[in-house]
C-alpha cells in the first residue's frame, strides 16, 4: 500500500508539471503536418522546455480569441503563438519578452485580366455612369439656356415648343464635340455670347472628360497601389481574418473589412481568384504563405508596413511560469542558434 501510494503521488505530481500549451496553426510560427507541430514558435518553445526539463502537451484553437479566452480562464498555461501585444492584453494577461517584430501587411491580386473584361467592367461601373450623367446634364443646361434666348428670334432652328429643348441639346452637344454641322446657330447677340462662353467652357470640359474617361475605363482596381491608410479606405472589398490583430488594426483606423476568413490560407486563395480586392494580415505570415502556396504569379505583397507589432508568448495573469520562461527566452533569442531558426523558416534577419 505504501509503494502504491507513493507511485500515485509521484504520478500526480508529474501530471501537474505537464504544461498545456495553446496554439493556433499559423505558418511559419505554428505549422501542422498531420499530428506533428513545427514552426518558429514551436522550435523556440521546445528549446526552452527542454532546457527547463518540463513536459507539455499541445492544445489547438481556431483563432487568437480562443487562445486569449483560454488563458483568461486558465484552461491553458501558455500560448506560444506570436500574438500582438496591446494595452488590453497587457492588463488581462502576463506577457513574455517579445521575440519577434512584425507589421501589418497588405496583399493584392496581380492576376492579369482581359483588357476587354476590364473595359466592360469599368464602362458599366457606377463611377463612370455618374461621370457620363454629369456631362449630359451640363450639355442640357447650356442647350436649354440658348434655346430660351433663341426660341423667339430663331424659330426655324430652335422651335418654340417643348421639342425645341432637343434643338438646344443637339446644338450644345455638336458645339462641345467641335463637329460643327452648322445646321443650328444662334442669331441674337445674347445667344452668340452664350455660344462663345460655351465654346471655351466645352474645351476645358472635353479635355478633362477625355482624360478621366481614359483613366476610368483602363484602370485595373485589382492592381491598385496602396501607400497609406486612405488608399485602403478607398478599396471596396477588404479581406481579413476574424479575431486577428489585423482586424483590430482595421477597426482602430475606422476601416471596415467586408469579408472575413477562417484563416490566411483561405483568404489568399480567394484573393488569387479575385473574389476580394485586398487582404490585410500579418506581413510575415503573408510573405511565408505566398511563397509556400506558390501564389507569386497571382498575389502581390505590397512594400508597405503598417502597425509595428511586438510578438510575445502569453500566460495567465500572475503565472508562476513567467519567472523561469523569460530569462531562458531572452538568452535563446540572443544566441546564434536563433538566427539559424529564422533562416530555417526563411524569415528576415535584421
Amino acid at each position: 500500500m505504501s509503494f502504491l501510494s507513493l507511485s500515485l503521488f509521484f504520478g500526480y505530481s508529474q501530471e501537474l508539471e505537464t504544461l498545456k500549451v495553446g496554439v493556433k496553426v499559423e505558418p511559419p510560427f505554428v505549422i501542422k503536418d498531420g499530428d506533428e507541430y513545427t514552426g518558429l514558435s514551436l522550435d523556440l518553445w521546445k528549446s526552452i522546455a527542454d532546457e527547463k526539463g518540463v513536459n507539455f502537451e499541445i492544445v489547438e484553437y481556431n483563432d487568437h480569441l480562443g487562445l486569449i479566452r483560454a488563458l483568461d480562464f486558465e484552461e491553458i498555461d501558455i500560448s506560444i503563438n506570436p500574438i500582438h501585444v496591446n494595452e488590453v492584453r497587457l492588463a488581462l494577461l502576463d506577457v513574455t519578452q517579445p521575440f519577434y517584430v512584425s507589421f501589418t501587411g497588405v496583399a493584392t491580386s496581380q492576376a492579369e485580366q482581359s483588357q476587354v473584361r476590364i473595359f466592360l467592367n469599368n464602362f458599366f461601373s457606377r463611377q463612370f455612369l455618374r461621370l457620363v450623367l454629369l456631362l449630359v446634364l451640363t450639355i442640357f443646361v447650356f442647350g436649354t439656356i440658348l434655346w430660351l434666348v433663341e426660341r423667339k428670334h430663331n424659330r426655324r432652328q430652335f422651335r418654340p415648343n417643348i421639342l425645341g429643348l432637343f434643338d438646344g441639346f443637339w446644338w450644345s452637344a455638336v458645339t462641345m464635340t467641335t463637329v460643327g454641322y452648322g445646321d443650328k446657330a444662334p442669331k441674337t447677340k445674347m445667344g452668340r455670347a452664350i455660344a462663345m462662353i460655351w465654346m471655351f467652357t466645352a474645351i476645358l470640359i472635353i479635355s478633362g472628360f477625355t482624360a478621366t474617361v481614359a483613366s476610368t475605363l483602363t484602370v485595373n482596381s485589382l492592381s491598385r497601389t496602396i501607400e497609406d491608410l486612405q488608399d485602403i479606405r478607398n478599396v471596396k472589398e477588404i479581406g481579413s481574418v476574424h479575431g486577428s490583430s489585423s482586424e483590430d488594426f482595421l477597426k482602430q483606423n475606422d476601416i471596415k473589412a467586408t469579408v472575413f476568413y477562417d484563416n490566411a490560407e483561405d483568404a489568399l486563395l480567394a484573393l488569387s481568384a479575385q473574389k476580394v480586392e485586398v487582404f490585410v494580415y500579418d506581413k510575415t505570415v503573408l510573405d511565408y504563405l505566398i511563397g509556400k502556396m506558390k501564389l507569386q504569379a497571382k498575389v502581390s505583397l505590397l512594400p508597405v508596413n503598417f502597425n509595428q507589432q511586438y510578438k510575445s508568448f502569453f500566460l495567465p495573469k500572475n503565472s508562476k511560469e513567467l519567472e523561469w520562461i523569460n530569462p531562458i527566452l531572452v538568452r535563446k533569442i540572443n544566441d546564434k542558434t536563433w538566427h539559424g531558426l529564422l533562416r530555417k523558416y526563411n524569415l528576415q534577419i535584421d
